[in-house]
């Protein structure tokens, strides 16, 4: 009984292995079909050619290749799905309106009516391709099954090959149809030429000014990509703007804020959040020389700060804070006497400390040297509303912070994004002291340069972060290495007021910390800015029960402004 049993089950396992045997083959020459023989698929002024990856991913991309760059709109897929390849051309028919000076992005940009027709086509082409394929494999199967087993019974490998095909076609067919949609959206990058540009569609303004620099067909693939971002970026991406900030880290003392001014001015920016290393060896001196202070001061918004660990020569070294402290446009999150400075900018609230590392240390466990920092931060803001973004220098630092929606930090001199962590790539390629590495060509090239720009919408909640790099600035020939556009759900996923207000302090349910607003918040570029006195709480007291009041500021708009300072 018991051989007979093992024998079953062998014989079960044999036919489960077959049977996914005959689903991936199927699975592959329906993909093989949808290459053999592209859909193509037309609007008025363009032309493309679509065709299914072979490798599903839980992170499928739709891929569109062209010979000035690249453009990927990469989705959340609910189990997994094949990626898509979209080629696409501009139509000999339009031609000669390349020529006609009027013809704007606009003008070209494919009507939302034109692209729900041609995704239509394309679906149902790719579909018609896909089971053709598939069945193509299961007929040759069913083929190879007839003449191989004459003698012996065929039913069961007929039903085997009959479900295969079918679990095959809809597996596929559903889980890309449940994939390539609005609201499974993650983030769209551009690469190239495209990059060269910098907008985005309902993010940037002034892409048609841009496009009139450059060539009538990078034009025409600005209205295609302008059109596939209208159609795929959920809707809170381009909803009413209540703050944009520019996250710059590791400035090194390389003075380029004259390129951070064209970034506030063109960007619309509200806002610069620097999460330190603003110099090199600790000494303000250093600062002075390279004209850093009054170009912070010439930003013209308020330049949110925390300092890094070369920003300090000692320990107890806070030269550079009270300098600081003495630019009337900075807030300093955490001041030279260790008081912190919660900064309630357009509705949203910003917290941050200072790094304990300085410049001269054995660089050894950073996370120990951090560790005392952090503690104090956890247990001051312990009873405190929790802030909506908090800022720290190192990696180490802002990992163990306990409440906080949105995490920035620097560094590390590479962008990342880990979670609700952004660790912001370095504003200048490490500044004058920038590591370079010798190419193959036998030139230096230095790390690349990198900046984001955080928005958050009107309910207080990051809609996009748009992460911008590029390189070779100081050898003479910048370019763009890419700008990809990240869905802010992605990041800070969307947790409704009565939820987030059932997180206790420790992050158990069912104890709201205390100062938790259980109420909708709304936030608002007409919000006033305050700033409100945190006293650090020493180890083993028990928090204040009162705090010093808000104070109020005011934004600036063509200057600095005072606001934070201790």
């Amino acid at each position: 009984m018991v051989v007979m049993s093992r024998r079953a089950w062998l014989r079960r396992a044999e036919m489960l292995g077959r049977w996914l045997a005959v689903l991936v083959m199927c699975y592959l020459g329906g993909v093989a079909a949808t290459n053999l023989a592209p859909t193509v698929v037309k609007t008025d002024h363009y032309r493309a050619v679509l065709r299914l990856d072979v490798v599903p991913r839980p992170s499928p991309v739709l891929h569109a290749p062209t010979i000035l760059g690249d453009v990927d709109l990469k989705f959340d897929s609910p189990l997994v799905a094949p990626g898509l390849d979209v080629a696409v051309s501009v139509r000999e028919e339009i031609t000669g309106l390349l020529t006609r000076p009027d013809i704007s992005v606009d003008a070209l940009e494919p009507s939302d009516a034109e692209l729900s027709t041609a995704i239509h086509e394309a679906v149902l082409g790719l579909g018609l391709r896909f089971v053709a394929g598939a069945l193509v494999v299961a007929l040759a199967l069913t083929i190879m099954i007839h003449y191989a087993m004459r003698r012996r019974p065929r039913r069961h490998y007929m039903w085997l090959v009959a479900s295969g095909l079918v679990a095959a076609c809809v597996v596929t067919g559903a889980s890309t149809a449940t994939t390539y949609q609005p609201e499974r959206f993650q983030s769209f990058t551009t690469t190239g030429v495209l990059g060269l540009v910098r907008r985005s569609a309902g993010m940037l303004t002034g892409v048609e000014a841009r496009a009139d620099e450059v060539t009538p067909y990078v034009r025409n693939l600005l209205a295609v990509s302008q059109a596939l971002q209208a159609k795929f970026v959920p809707g809170d991406l381009t909803k009413p703007v209540a703050a944009r900030f520019l996250l710059v880290s590791d400035i090194h003392g390389a003075n380029q804020y004259p390129l951070m001014r064209s970034i506030i001015e063109e960007e619309q920016i509200d806002a610069v959040i620097d999460s330190g290393d603003l110099i090199n060896f600790g000494r303000v001196e250093e600062a002075e020389a390279s004209g850093l202070f009054k170009s912070i001061a010439s930003l013209g918004v308020p330049y949110i700060f925390v300092s890094g660990n070369h920003d300090q020569g000692s320990p107890t070294d806070r030269a550079l804070l009270e300098r600081l402290s003495q630019i009337p446009n900075v807030v300093l999150l955490q001041g030279p006497r260790g008081t912190y400075h919660e900064l309630t900018f357009h509705g949203l609230r910003i917290a941050g400390f200072n790094d304990p590392r300085w410049f001269g240390d054995d660089n050894k466990d950073p996370v120990a040297k951090e560790a005392p920092a952090v503690d104090q931060f956890n247990r001051t803001m312990a009873d405190q509303p929790e802030p909506d973004i908090v800022v720290a220098h190192e990696p180490y630092a802002v990992t163990y912070v306990k409440r906080a929606r949105i995490l920035i930090n620097g560094h590390i001199h590479k962008a990342g994004l880990f979670g609700n962590r952004i660790q912001v790539g370095t504003f200048t390629g490490g500044g004058l002291f920038a590591h370079y590495t010798t190419g193959e060509d036998a030139e230096l090239t230095g790390q690349p340069y990198a900046f984001d720009i955080a928005t958050f919408g009107t309910a207080c909640n990051l809609t996009r972060l748009t992460r911008y790099s590029y390189r070779n600035l100081l050898e003479g020939r910048p370019a763009y290495d890419s700008i990809q556009v990240i869905n802010g759900s992605t990041i800070e996923p969307r947790v409704q007021p009565q939820e987030q207000a059932g997180q206790g302090q420790q992050g158990q349910p069912g104890q709201p910390p205390a100062g938790t607003d259980q109420s909708p918040r709304s936030c608002s570029d007409t919000d006033p800015t305050t700033t409100r006195n945190i006293t650090p709480v020493p180890p083993g007291a028990e928090p204040p029960g009162t705090q010093a009041p808000a104070t109020t500021t005011t934004i600036p708009t063509t200057g600095p402004t005072s606001t934070g300072r201790e």
